[in-house]
């Protein structure tokens, strides 16, 4: 009698709940474009406000650059807390941390030494990237000003600037000429390797076979050093 009565009452439930199901409304279609693929409908547009959070790159012509001031005096005792324990109270780089200042002259020897001053080609990249990675371990963590402070310490520790009250503002650090600048080029791939880019490339016999003329082994030409007859990179 208890089963008949289950059982009954299964069956009735099941029934209400095909009839709940057939009187639903319908989910609104939603046109969706076949090439986009499948959408999940999960999280949402960033603001404005959000968006400025991260948009802070700066381009080379100091596009990007945002309101600010900093004087070479302020930056010292800035590098000094934050900088000086990796880069050196001069730049000099303590240990295997990166030097700041120097090598000037020194990108054509044996043994460059790149720098902000004898490498780096535009100043308000310096900022840029001051500003997304430093300090180490505490990136973004100083104000604007302080940042524009600390890249003039930079500046003037490679005599890129030479005053101590020098201060650099938004208005005149893409002003600034680097020393290496002209050591670098536009991006020129797009037409200096057009006959690269080919719809269909070449993929079989393209170039004439390479021939072997000699051995290294019988020209000798591994270089040495003439001071100590070592070759170079033995230590």
């Amino acid at each position: 009698m208890v089963r008949s009565r289950m059982s009954k009452s299964l069956k009735f439930a099941a029934a209400a709940l095909l009839i709940c199901a057939m009187c639903a409304p319908a989910p609104a279609q939603q046109k969706t474009d076949p090439k986009a693929g499948p959408r999940y409908h999960v999280g949402r547009a960033p603001t404005a406000a959000e968006i400025r959070g991260w948009d802070i790159d700066v381009r080379p012509d100091g596009q990007g650059l945002p309101e600010g001031k900093g004087t070479v005096a302020q930056g010292e005792k800035l590098f000094m807390d934050n900088c000086s324990t990796c880069h050196g109270e001069f730049g000099e780089g303590n240990g295997r941390w990166p030097v700041l200042a120097g090598g000037k002259g020194s990108l054509t020897s044996d043994n460059p030494v790149k720098t902000v001053g004898s490498y780096w080609p535009y100043a308000s990249t310096v900022f840029d990237y001051v500003r997304h990675a430093m300090p180490y371990g505490n990136a973004e963590s100083l104000s604007v000003n302080e940042y524009y402070a600390l890249v003039a310490y930079v500046l003037y520790l490679n005599d890129v600037v030479t005053d101590q009250n020098f201060e650099l503002t938004n208005k005149n650090l893409a002003t600034i000429k680097m020393p290496n600048e002209q050591g670098f080029v536009m991006d020129d791939r797009a037409t200096s390797e057009k006959s690269f880019w080919q719809k269909d490339p070449c993929m079989r016999d393209c170039i004439e076979p390479v021939k072997i003329t000699a051995r290294a082994a019988v020209i000798d030409v591994t270089p040495e050093d003439t001071r100590d007859g070592k070759s170079r990179g033995v230590e």
